[in-house]
């Protein structure tokens, strides 16, 4: 992982504090490693194991090589020295679990596998090693698949050094600070980790192009000689919270939270936050959005591993903060958990290298169930994370876009700044209409379209009965987590209707639909409706097929029909004709009682008088445009089979359009005609 960030990423210098001086140490590389001075421990141990000459004392110092450069965050060299330490029988199989993470951040996730499966053979009592299987399978899934979002880098703030922990410092989002080791810096002695300079606060603001300016290093009221960095700013944006760490004059090297109050342009001198005793290490305040309480991590007594993510409740009365909480085992974990940042919304954002993850440090979220309570921790998955270490993320307000941190491959030095945004999902509808009998397309039909957003757009058919909503002007016509209806119409046609949503989709996508109209020329025969024999009364399956005419009446508002009733051609006309006439009117009641205007339905009972024009074919003596006339029905008295069907065809419910200019004149009711 990196290292010499104020409270950073790393084991190292976020730490219990241990001295320079132990008394169990005898060489200098000893004290150097020990004290977390690794960049200056390293050569110490290379010329300490030249003029070593006892085997396991050499295997241990190949060891503490390889975990001074995975401690500084080189785990490119840590995995040669590890590699050369179990050759040289150095016993613990840790080593093997650290070429394994090595590999994983490197991305090798198959060869991280072996390593890994080493592990768990020489240490099966160690879930680590299954645990770090599983992780390698997950984290090759996630990058295959990657989210929405995308991921650019900012060369403009970036530099060859360690760049990292942005922090809105305005409340419009257009300055930011952020932590920086580039040359300059208010401390002048180079870091004995790292052998860079000091990290120290620098701001950078977005003009109304959107560009970010050059950083600048923030005042001595802010930074010192030693490390600062990890900050936040309340909603205000009046008070800054940020991390200091340094060594002490016995060599004790601490972090703690500093406070200052800005009053125009000028911050305060900054004041230490009391919020644990000196020996244990506190740092990467976030503030909630309203200001009550301060969430950040520590590596104090109490908590679930390494360093844990804690909270304080501001204490008005007192003009302090309370007691550290913690913030419970969901979050925090056997491992690190730090970079805490509270959304509007209340959704924690955190990283941690002891949730499953893709690399090192991973960003992760858990939504606001309450107060100071999350839910269940979530992977935000590649390409925010990946296999390097990702960290400290912040959001534009509640958008889906702000800023993170990553070592990842790509960057312009160790650490450095990357922007995100979520790639917008883009739909279009797209579709035919034609004509249901001929097959044809229709131009010039009406496509209508209404959201559930409260939007709307109108679109024709071309020549060839093709209509399509994509772009309009800047704007998607067909937008995320919004339903549709559609409405087509067309001069001497019924209207269709449809419905398209795309709530749910993870993906962009273009939607089809294929429209086929009815044109009202001529009558046109509903679903059959069977009668009780001699009867005129409704049976459900009836009312089923009434159900059809039904949709038609309320997908067209504006037409009035006559609704026919036929019988066949057997019996005596008189009789049929009162028996077509009370089906007709059964059935225009149960529209009527469904909600249709009683003026927009004219039944007629038709007894035998029309017979019925084939308009398909329904078999090869029923072909289409064949009339079912009395006399030619009884052409097939000697086929019994065939008889029936004919006269079956001939009774028929079905309506013609009489008016297309049908006008309401009462106001329509919640609930009715559904």
């Amino acid at each position: 992982m990196k290292l010499l960030k104020p409270f950073s990423l790393t084991v190292l210098i976020f730490s219990f504090g241990i001295t320079i001086a132990q008394k169990n140490y005898k060489k200098e590389a000893d004290v150097a490693f020990v004290g977390e001075k690794y960049f200056k421990c390293i050569d110490m141990y290379k010329k300490a194991y030249t003029k070593e000459r006892k085997a396991a004392i050499k295997a241990e110092i190949l060891f503490k090589i390889a975990e001074a450069y995975r401690l500084s965050d080189q785990c490119g060299q840590a995995e040669v020295w590890y590699d050369k330490a179990t050759k040289a029988q150095y016993p613990d199989p840790v080593a093997l679990l650290h070429i394994a993470n090595c590999k994983k951040l490197a991305g090798k996730y198959d060869e991280a596998i072996v390593f890994f499966n080493k592990y768990k053979a020489a240490n099966p009592s160690d879930t680590r090693g299954e645990e770090g299987v599983k992780a390698c399978t997950q984290a090759q899934q996630w990058k295959d698949k990657p989210t929405r979002f995308e991921v650019t880098h900012m060369p403009i703030i970036n530099s060859e050094q360690y760049d990292f922990s942005p922090a809105f410092s305005d409340k419009k989002s257009q300055e930011i600070y952020f932590t920086s080791t580039r040359p300059g810096s208010t401390g002048a002695a180079p870091s004995d980790v790292t052998g860079q300079s000091f990290a120290d606060l620098y701001v950078t603001k977005r003009d109304k192009n959107g560009k970010w300016s050059e950083p600048t290093l923030l005042g001595i009221e802010i930074n010192s000689e030693f490390e600062e960095g990890a900050s936040a700013i309340n909603s205000k944006a009046n008070q800054l919270f940020f991390t200091r760490c340094k060594f002490d004059k016995v060599g004790k090297f601490g972090c703690q939270i500093m406070t200052a109050k800005r009053a125009g342009q000028k911050w305060s001198e900054a004041e230490l936050i009391p919020i644990a005793a000196d020996s244990f290490a506190v740092g990467h305040p976030t503030i909630t959005p309203d200001d009550n309480t301060l969430v950040f991590a520590s590596d104090m007594p109490g908590g679930f591993g390494g360093k844990d993510l804690w909270y304080v409740v501001a204490d008005k009365k007192a003009k302090g903060w309370s007691q550290p909480i913690n913030l419970g085992a969901k979050i925090n974990t056997p491992g690190d958990e730090m970079f805490p940042f509270i959304k509007d919304d209340g959704t924690l954002y955190f990283s941690s290298n002891g949730h499953p993850g893709m690399g090192g440090l991973d960003i992760f979220s858990a939504k606001k169930l309450g107060e100071n309570q999350w839910g269940e921790v979530e992977n935000l998955q590649s390409p925010i994370n990946s296999n390097a270490n990702d960290f400290a993320i912040i959001f534009e307000g509640n958008e889906n876009k702000g800023f993170f941190t990553s070592n990842r491959e790509g960057g312009k030095g160790a650490d450095d700044i990357w922007e995100f945004y979520i790639r917008p999902l883009r739909f279009a509808l797209k579709g035919t209409v034609k004509d249901i009998e001929t097959k044809k397309p229709l131009a010039d039909a009406v496509i209508k379209l209404v959201g559930t957003d409260g939007t709307s757009a109108e679109v024709k058919t071309n020549s060839d009965g093709e209509f399509e909503f994509e772009k309009n002007g800047n704007e998607d016509y067909i937008k995320e987590n919004t339903s549709y209806s559609l409405v087509v119409s067309k001069n001497k046609y019924l209207n269709a209707k449809g419905k398209e949503t795309t709530i749910g989709h993870t993906d962009s996508k273009i939607f089809v639909h294929e429209y086929e109209l009815q044109p009202i020329i001529k009558p046109i025969v509903l679903p059959e409706i069977v009668y009780p024999y001699n009867e005129f009364y409704l049976t459900d399956q009836a009312k089923d097929s009434l159900n059809f005419l039904y949709n038609v009446m309320i997908d067209n508002p504006n037409i009035v029909i006559e609704l026919r009733a036929n019988t066949d051609s057997r019996g005596k006309d008189a009789y049929n004709n009162k028996l077509s006439q009370k089906r007709a009117e059964s059935a225009v009641n149960y529209l009527i009682e469904r909600g249709i205007e009683a003026d927009r339905m004219k039944p007629k009972g038709y007894g035998k008088q029309v017979p019925r024009t084939l308009d398909r074919d329904f078999g090869p003596e029923l072909k289409k445009g064949t009339v079912l006339t009395e006399a030619f029905i009884n052409s097939f008295k000697n086929n019994k089979e065939l008889f029936e069907q004919a006269h079956q065809l001939n009774r028929r419910t079905e309506f013609s359009i009489l008016r297309t200019d049908y006008v309401s004149t009462r106001p329509s009711q919640e609930g009715e005609q559904k």
